[in-house]
């Protein structure tokens, strides 16, 4: 079996205006590292796009509505001061919401053992009811509740080394006792959520980092807090919210990671997958914004994912 990787260009046509960090060069900053040979056994795939009833599984009915209905023909709009959308947004958020439900789908079936998203825009501060902080759709939590919808998972993990919260995924998740959200973050930050004492109905595990932390407080946090409780949830399939901008090169926060510890986390996370769950996982790209190394990063994060399925 194998590693796919799902993307699709449309993607790139979620043009956010010049200078913005959420940006289509982050794509092809990762499209350029994965072209190496040593990638050559990723099994790569076309994302789909996603119905709105799969979508409507997070996200009400008229919010889907607003959203489509704040795309503009041409130009630029806001839905928020963080968040720009441009004539190709729709598509682009159809396509990276569908990437991670066509990976739940092959993960689930067997067709592959684990996925790497490589979709922009990102999901995890996307409330149900509210675009903001560069997101549109929860792609996440929409790959998590379909995963229950669809292939009867009892109990979905979603664990987040984004240096943002993932209060989006938090949100939906809240009173899911089924779904469990384990995140490291810095704090204070964007979007100011993710305190210790934020904890659902025993389902929500935050460990905040303070500002100038780096690799020893970061493994700490996964080793200490995040990874016992996510082995206690023991899930039927995790799924990761990667988003590498707590990388000491990262422009928007101030965590003092380093390119290896990304590929240490990633190697954390598939051994409890490999206990608990088959080694079932899809990951999703969240945050990144130095773009050479969001690349390196990346690479070595993908690379985890398939040793992980040798």
């Amino acid at each position: 079996m194998s590693t796919v990787l799902l993307s699709h260009p449309d993607c790139l046509k979620h043009d956010t205006s010049p200078g913005y960090p959420e940006r289509s060069d982050r794509l092809r900053a990762i499209s350029r590292a994965l072209q190496d040979e040593a990638f050559d056994g990723l099994e790569r795939v076309e994302a789909p796009k996603a119905s709105l009833g799969t979508i409507g599984l997070v996200h009400p009915p008229a919010f889907i509505e607003e959203v489509r209905k704040a795309i503009p023909l041409e130009g630029y709009s806001h839905l928020d001061p963080d968040t720009v959308v441009s004539p190709g947004s729709w598509d682009a958020a159809l396509r990276a919401a569908g990437a991670g439900i066509e990976a739940v789908d092959r993960v689930m079936t067997g067709k592959a053992d684990n996925a790497f998203c490589a979709i922009r825009p990102p999901g995890h501060h996307a409330e149900p009811d509210r675009a903001m902080g560069f997101c549109l759709f929860s792609n996440i939590a929409i790959a998590a509740f379909h995963a229950r919808a669809a292939h009867g998972a009892d109990r979905v993990a979603v664990v987040d080394f984004d240096v943002h919260h993932g209060n989006g995924t938090q949100k939906a998740f809240w009173s899911e006792k089924d779904l469990f959200y384990g995140s490291s973050h810095q704090m204070p930050l964007f979007p100011g959520t993710g305190a210790v004492d934020e904890t659902g109905v025993g389902n929500i595990c935050n460990a905040p980092l303070r500002p100038g932390d780096g690799s020893v407080e970061f493994k700490a946090a996964w080793d200490d807090r995040i990874i016992p409780a996510l082995e206690a949830f023991s899930p039927d399939l995790l799924l990761i919210s990667a988003g590498f901008d707590a990388h000491r090169s990262d422009p928007l926060a101030q965590i003092e990671l380093n390119d290896e510890d990304f590929g240490w986390i990633t190697e954390r996370l598939m051994e409890v997958a490999d206990t608990h769950c088959d080694g079932r996982v899809v990951s999703m790209l969240e945050g990144g914004y130095a773009l050479e190394a969001l690349a390196r990063s990346t690479d070595l994060h993908v690379k985890a994912l398939m040793a992980a399925a040798d």
